[in-house]
């Protein structure tokens, strides 16, 4: 089990999501840095799993509030009451076409990607105020940039998650806490079986207009060794959280993959009629 004593000389990083993925290579990836990670994750089988690997991890659960508070108060009692940087990653995926949401369903997924993340920046910034410095870095996405057919509950989570993260950092600025935002395009991680898992729990297929639509997405999502075109590893977003954590000048936003860096552009130069015809042709009605 990794050592909880408290290591105030080393930087400290809280990451949300470490399970799989994103966070989890990133944990690693940071710790080899000398960099005091606390990974974090929703289960306690994974908490487990990670300290058994040899990282310091705590349980987080974004959906509910006592939890962030519980995992907060474990993190600085490790670190001795700082905290120089907030990565918040966690999130997943809800398929489903906007007319098919309940509200529920479109509850559930800003309660992790949004609400969650929220609550625990907000926590986190009055700890960094007192200090003085800290950066929060925000993992957001390509669809925080653009939206796709049948993806309408994960683009409003991210949309929202880039305004508030613009906002922010406008509001931070002078405090000395740095804010950033990631945008990854497709990045290799369980990402499509965490998203098939929750399709199939909040979307009623078989009395959608959509169910045709739907079966091609199933067999995208349950595809074995499939992947986007351009996909890369999270050892790509690991590389973009190095620099917006160590650098004296962090970009406000840093594209991962190519789909992002062109769509960043497309975005800007095409008309919305043009935008929305290069969107869904690339959907594939879903199944891509």
């Amino acid at each position: 089990m990794a050592d909880l004593a408290p290591h105030p000389a080393a930087r400290s990083v809280l990451i949300t999501g470490c399970s799989s993925g994103i966070g989890y290579t990133c944990a690693h990836g940071l710790t080899r840095r000398g960099w005091r990670v606390i990974a974090s994750a929703r289960q306690s089988t994974d908490v487990a799993r990670l300290q058994a690997e040899g990282l310091t991890a705590v349980q987080l659960d974004l959906d509910d509030p006592n939890s962030i508070e519980a995992a907060l108060a474990a993190t600085l009692a490790i670190t001795g009451g700082t905290l120089d940087a907030l990565f918040n990653n966690g999130a997943y995926g809800l398929p489903g076409a906007v007319e098919d949401l309940t509200r529920a369903a479109l509850r559930a997924q800003l309660e992790t990607n949004l609400l969650g993340t929220h609550d625990l920046t907000c926590r986190v910034i009055p700890i960094m105020r007192r200090q003085g410095h800290g950066r929060i870095v925000q993992n957001s996405s390509l669809l925080g940039l653009v939206s796709l057919p049948f993806r309408g509950a994960y683009v409003a989570s991210k949309f929202a998650l880039e305004g508030l993260t613009d906002t922010l950092r406008l509001e931070l600025a002078g405090s000395g806490i740095q804010v950033c935002l990631i945008e990854p395009g497709p990045i290799l991680s369980r990402f499509r079986e965490n998203a098939h898992q929750a399709f199939k729990a909040r979307i009623d297929t078989e009395h959608s207009v959509h169910r045709d639509a739907y079966r091609l997405a199933e067999a995208r999502l349950t595809k074995e060794g499939a992947a986007q075109p351009f996909t890369l590893p999270p050892q790509a977003v690991l590389k973009a959280l190095i620099h917006a954590l160590e650098q004296p000048r962090p970009r406000p936003r840093y594209y991962v993959t190519f789909p992002t860096h062109l769509f960043g552009i497309l975005r800007r130069v095409l008309s919305n009629r043009a935008m929305d015809w290069v969107l869904s042709r690339i959907s594939g009605g879903g199944a891509r």
